[in-house]
């Protein structure tokens, strides 16, 4: 499936397995301790805390037959010991069980409302980031997104392709700031783009679209921040059979091309204004053609990916990187990039990352 979103690790569910067996464990372990220590050291009055932890984690009813579990072993441990003070333990066993079970049951009540949270969430994320056909005309893409934080669905970065009568026009951009009014700007200028790609014969139209959509929304929404609400953004338009690519960079980071093995930074000749900055500092939009032959490769990204750090502090050398690949499928190229990045920063993430991956291909294949 071209683009994901993948944050979560394949041993957290063997952890949240183990976990879930706790309440088990501290009862045998408990309850082994009471019968074969002397009655003075009191191991049992822990057994209450067997159901105040499986309400954690387990459901109504188990969380039931464990304390009621707890209160036979109480019962049996009386037989063995006289003068244990059964009744006030007991009594503790039941007053926590109760408490438990009722805990269990917000839980599962808050679980469920988070679970429709999240299924509106996903829907969202569709709209917003869609998946992208894995091939349009003559280009192949592959797309990559991860959240920042470890629930998230989405975030202030974006990225968007179409195939239009100019050609395949790509998107890539990252809202300053996080949250729902920076996930609000990305839908604003994802919409805008979806249509000016397919109307406006130049990229500098297209950009001035985005613009203008932009300030609408940060208008629409005015706060203390209002001029400090931009977006960086990249727009790239691939021509059917020309062999060359057209780039307008508004403030993003400068993509990588692999052209005939060779590994290039396209930073671009002059600089162009983010989106909603351009009454600051000027709406002068330059657009840079270069090469793009049959097997070339381009890499789209977020800053969220050069600004990854490792334990000393230093940033994911991404130019670097990608020389050191051999050549490969966009698929497989985002994937290493993926574990790479996560494998640098020791597991730790911290900022939303958007990726294309577009290779050329030839029309005749």
């Amino acid at each position: 499936m071209s683009g994901w979103l993948r944050r979560r690790r394949a041993p957290y569910g063997t952890r949240w397995q183990a976990a879930r067996l706790s309440p088990v464990i501290l009862t045998v372990v408990v309850a082994g301790l009471a019968f074969s220590t002397p009655k003075e050291i009191a191991f049992s009055r822990l057994l209450p805390a067997a159901p105040a932890l499986a309400a954690a984690m387990w459901p109504v009813l188990p969380t039931l037959i464990l304390g009621m579990f707890c209160l036979l072993v109480m019962i049996g441990l009386s037989f063995v010991y006289t003068d244990l003070g059964t009744a006030y333990t007991g009594a503790a066993i039941v007053a926590v069980t109760a408490a438990a079970a009722y805990a269990s049951h917000v839980r599962l009540q808050r679980e469920e409302a988070l679970f429709h949270i999240r299924l509106v969430a996903d829907t969202a994320q569709k709209v917003l980031l869609r998946p992208l056909p894995r091939r349009i005309a003559h280009v192949e893409i592959e797309s990559l997104y991860l959240a920042a934080q470890e629930q998230a669905r989405i975030g202030g970065d974006f990225y968007e392709a179409a195939d239009t009568p100019y050609g395949v026009r790509l998107l890539i951009g990252d809202v300053r700031g996080k949250g729902l009014t920076a996930v609000g700007a990305a839908a604003a200028v994802i919409s805008c783009f979806r249509e000016a790609a397919f109307d406006e014969p130049d990229l500098r139209g297209i950009v001035r679209r985005l613009e203008i959509s932009i300030a609408r929304h940060s208008a629409a929404f005015p706060g203390l921040d209002l001029p400090e609400r931009f977006a960086t953004a990249l727009l790239i338009e691939i021509p059917s059979n020309k062999g060359h690519v057209k780039l307008l960079n508004c403030g993003h980071p400068p993509p990588l091309l692999v052209h005939r093995g060779e590994t290039r930074v396209l930073n671009p000749t002059a600089a162009s204004p983010p989106l909603n900055l351009a009454t600051l500092i000027g709406a002068h939009y330059w657009v840079d053609t270069v090469a793009f032959a049959p097997g070339d490769q381009l890499l789209l990204y977020t800053d969220g990916i050069t600004e990854t750090r490792d334990r000393t502090g230093e940033f994911f050398p991404l130019p670097d990187w990608m020389r050191r690949q051999d050549p490969m499928p966009p698929r497989e190229l985002l994937e290493r990039l993926h574990q790479d990045l996560r494998h640098f920063s020791g597991d730790r993430l911290d900022d939303d990352i958007a990726a294309l991956a577009v290779r050329s291909r030839s029309t005749l294949l």
